[in-house]
C-alpha cells in the first residue's frame, strides 16, 4: 500500500469511517519524498529507537521502521488506531500507544522500549502543540536528537539570530539545550488537506554541555523571560519590571558592569550575553 497516494489514502480512511479533525491539526503527507527524506536525515540504524508523535496513517512510521531498530508512536486520535493496525501490520518493530503525549511519561516509555538503543525523536508534529511538545522532548532528557516537521515560522524562530524579529525566549531555550538546524522546507501541496502555511523539517541535536557557564540556570531563564516579556523596553527597564529583589540601580550596574550600554535591549543579547547578566545578578545574591 502506498500511504502517500491520495486515492489509496481516501479508500483506507473511508474503509475505517475516518474523518479529519481540525482541532487535532491533522494533515497527512501525500508526497513520498518527504517522509523518506525525514527518515534519512534523522540518521537511523538498527541500534536506534525512534519515538514518534502523531503518526497519522503511518507514512512516516513505515519509513522509520525500515531503518530503525524499533519505533514507538503515540497517537491521540483513537479513530486512527485501527488504521495503523492495518498499515503497520507488516512491521514487527513498531508499537502504537493510544494517548495524549503531553500527559504521558516520555522518559518512562523510552526506558521501557529502547533498552540498549540510541533514543531519538522523529515526527511530523501536530502544529497546534509544537512548542509544548519540543519542551517535553527536551525536559524528558533522554534523546540524542529531535528531527521534526514544524511550521516554517516556528523553525525560523528556533534558529533565529540575536537581534532579529524572530528571536525570542523560546529561541534561547531551544539553543541552550540543543543545536538546531533547518534541513529543508515542505510546501502546503505536500499534504492532505493542504494547510495554509509552509513547513520546515529541523533537527535539534541535544547538547551534552550548555553553550555557556551559569551560576544559576533558573536565574538565567528568569532573566531571559523578563527580557522578552517586554522586548520593546530597554533591558534595564525589562529586568526592573520582571525580576524581584533588585533595585534599578543594582541592575544598571550589572548591565554596565558586563560591558553593555545602559540602553541596550534584551533582544540583542545572545546566550553568552544573557549568561553574563545572570551571573552578575547571582553575585548580588551572594553579596
Amino acid at each position: 500500500m502506498n500511504l502517500c497516494d491520495i486515492g489509496q489514502i481516501r479508500a483506507l480512511l473511508s474503509g475505517h469511517g475516518f474523518r479529519f479533525s481540525k482541532s487535532m491539526g491533522q494533515n497527512f503527507l501525500i508526497a513520498a519524498w518527504v517522509p523518506e527524506q525525514i527518515a534519512e536525515e534523522a540518521g537511523l540504524d538498527e541500534q536506534t529507537g525512534v519515538f514518534e508523535v502523531g503518526p497519522g496513517i503511518g507514512c512516516l512510521t513505515v519509513e522509520l521502521a525500515k531503518r530503525a531498530g524499533k519505533v514507538v508512536s503515540v497517537e491521540l486520535d483513537r479513530a486512527l488506531i485501527p488504521v495503523l493496525d492495518e498499515t503497520l501490520k507488516d512491521f514487527e518493530n513498531t508499537k502504537v500507544i493510544s494517548g495524549d503525549v503531553l500527559k504521558l511519561n516520555i522518559a518512562e516509555i523510552v526506558s521501557e522500549n529502547f533498552t540498549g538503543m540510541k533514543p531519538v525523536v522523529c515526527a511530523n508534529l501536530p502544529y497546534n502543540i509544537t512548542s509544548p511538545l519540543i519542551s517535553a522532548f527536551i525536559e524528558a532528557d533522554c534523546f540524542e536528537s529531535i528531527t521534526i516537521m514544524v511550521q516554517r515560522e516556528v523553525a525560523h524562530r528556533i534558529c533565529a539570530k540575536a537581534g532579529t524579529s524572530d528571536y525570542g525566549a523560546f529561541t534561547v531555550y531551544t539553543n541552550w539545550y540543543t543545536e538546531p538546524e533547518i534541513l529543508f522546507d515542505v510546501s502546503p501541496d505536500c499534504f492532505m488537506p493542504s494547510p495554509k502555511v509552509w513547513s520546515s523539517v529541523i533537527k535539534l541535536t541535544v547538547r551534552h554541555e550548555p553553550p555557556a557557564q551559569v551560576a544559576d540556570e533558573k536565574l538565567f531563564f528568569a532573566v531571559v523571560r523578563a527580557s522578552f516579556n517586554q522586548r520593546r523596553k530597554t533591558l534595564l527597564n525589562a529586568l526592573t519590571s520582571g525580576l524581584t529583589g533588585y533595585s534599578k540601580e543594582e541592575l544598571h550596574d550589572v548591565i554596565v558592569g558586563c560591558g553593555f550600554d545602559e540602553k541596550i535591549r534584551g533582544e540583542t543579547l545572545d546566550i553568552k550575553g544573557f549568561a553574563a547578566i545572570s551571573n552578575k545578578i547571582a553575585e548580588l545574591q551572594k553579596g
